[in-house]
């Protein structure tokens, strides 16, 4: 009953009106006469004569102050010794009990949604000048910097990336792409770490969470070509399987949206009408709209009756002839015939 307790003896945190009797006497209230005669147990017999008065005096109180009461009296729960034997799940139940599933969510979700946003890693990277990220962490372990990065937005990371050695740049990458989850403490322990060294220096800046070989796609995405062939190549050379897995996501289908019309006529000489048929079934409206547009009449017409005459496909088959057609605008790359634009910046593909 620690929790309890500790919201008797607390101030007006959840509302400058309300000291700890008021809002003990309002969760009891709420729970019911069965659940709160179990908890009045464990109360002296002064407190329980001080919570009764309470309670036989207590007025309609707003829904809103309630909710304030519930959160404080939840944060309680989860940051008490009780978590030790299941704090968190008890006040969840007192909640659900009291409120329904409902009001309970709303109230446990607004609550995990604050402490998830406050306790995201590396809150002093994500609100620093990614250039000078780079320079301070030029020297920590490759395994760090991957970490410190799989944190930032990736147009953040590319920046850092970019700023980094060449032979450093491929080593992060790497690591970066092959990263698995790692337990919250040990990120929270590194962080402290770099914390200490260089938060006297950081600006900040905040961002998301990331990692992996999407993060690294995502990433090599928004860095400079000659950065981005940099990686690739080297990874090719290190790891040719995870080198494909990072290219084939560093340009999906569904990206055609952003070539120019002139780059999408360009890719349409190149392209097979069966396969772009059968590719198109399964992009969204806004890519077929883009080649439909970047074809004469008649051949657009011609193009969604072979799409209509297909009937039903296998998404396994789309899925292989749209990557062929990203193989092809892979291969346009190496001749420069495509320009798209990534992060702000047009790369020649």
């Amino acid at each position: 009953m620690s929790t309890y307790r500790e919201l008797l003896e607390s101030a007006g945190n959840s509302d400058p009106s309300l000291m700890g009797r008021k809002k003990v006497a309002l969760i009891l209230i709420a729970l019911g006469p069965e659940l709160s005669s179990m908890i009045l147990r464990h109360f002296d017999e002064t407190e329980v004569e001080d919570l009764a008065m309470e309670i036989s005096t207590m007025r309609q109180t707003e829904h809103e102050v309630v909710n304030r009461v519930l959160e404080e009296f939840y944060e309680l729960a989860r940051s008490s010794e009780m978590m030790a034997i299941g704090g968190q799940d008890y006040a969840e139940t007192l909640l659900r009990n009291a409120f329904g599933d409902a009001r309970a969510n709303r109230v446990l979700g607004k609550i995990d949604v604050l402490q998830e946003k406050d306790s995201l890693p590396f809150e002093t990277f994500r609100k620093a000048d990614p250039a000078q990220v780079a320079h301070l962490i030029q020297n920590e372990h490759p395994q760090t910097i991957s970490l410190i990065l799989a944190y930032l937005k990736p147009e953040q990371a590319a920046v850092v990336l970019s700023n980094l050695s060449d032979d450093l740049q491929i080593e992060v990458s790497t690591r970066m792409a092959t990263m698995e989850r790692a337990g919250l403490e040990v990120v929270k322990d590194i962080e402290a770490i770099l914390q200490s060294k260089f938060s006297s220096v950081l600006k900040h800046d905040r961002g998301t969470h990331v990692g992996g070989v999407k993060s690294l796609a995502e990433v090599l995405n928004r860095v400079d070509r000659s950065t981005e062939r940099n990686i690739i190549e080297n990874l090719e050379r290190f790891d040719p399987e995870l080198a494909e897995s990072v290219k084939k996501l560093m340009f999906v289908f569904d990206d055609l949206i952003i070539l120019d019309d002139r780059g999408i006529q360009r890719l349409l000489r190149e392209l097979d009408s069966k396969d772009l048929a059968l590719a198109l079934k399964g992009a969204n409206e806004d890519v077929q709209s883009k080649i439909f547009r970047n074809m004469s009449e008649r051949a657009s017409t011609m193009l969604q009756d072979d799409m209509e005459s297909m009937g039903p496909v296998r998404l396994k088959d789309v899925e292989e002839t749209q990557q062929k057609i990203v193989n092809i605008i892979r291969r346009l790359e190496e001749a420069g015939e495509i320009v798209i634009s990534h992060g702000g910046e047009d790369i020649v593909i």
